[in-house]
């Protein structure tokens, strides 16, 4: 485990996942949504530059790239990379009280947010069989899903 990729709706817990995962495996942490909202009114990059931008970050030879960027994102760069994929599909009560608590979010935010099981967990499990059918895939529920993967 080198090329991590971690995935999940806001307030999945990625970034901490991410975190620890870091620190276990010595492993360096890329946030992907402060290069990807590069201003502070949250204007999107384009989708050629996120490409380049990921095609950069892949290069390195380890990495936990922390993001999931919904429906923004431009997965098949980083997942091509990765050889295990995390997706956080923790409860939608769980993410929205975390999302609550940690900042305002936009209107788009939250239909990504309540849409993420029903439309974005189907979409992510295709790309990763199309893009990164080489990585390992663990799918994490609950809370104590994510302290067991974090002991492994």
């Amino acid at each position: 485990m080198r090329r991590v990729v971690v995935l999940g709706r806001g307030g999945a817990g990625k970034s901490v996942l991410s975190a620890r995962l870091g620190a276990a495996r010595a492993l360096p942490v890329i946030e992907l949504d402060s290069l990807f909202w590069r201003s502070p009114d949250l204007v999107p990059l384009s989708a050629v530059e996120w490409r380049r931008v990921q095609a950069k970050l892949v290069e390195e030879p380890a990495w936990v790239l922390d993001g999931d960027l919904g429906p923004y994102d431009a997965l098949d760069v980083r997942l091509a990379a990765a050889d295990t994929v995390v997706l956080l599909d923790l409860p939608l009560a769980v993410c929205a009280w975390r999302a609550l608590h940690r900042s305002r979010e936009r209107l788009d935010f939250w239909r990504w947010v309540l849409g993420y099981r029903r439309v974005w967990v189907p979409r992510l499990l295709a790309a990763v069989r199309e893009h990164a059918p080489q990585a390992e895939l663990r799918v994490l529920r609950s809370t104590a899903d994510v302290r067991g993967f974090l002991v492994e």
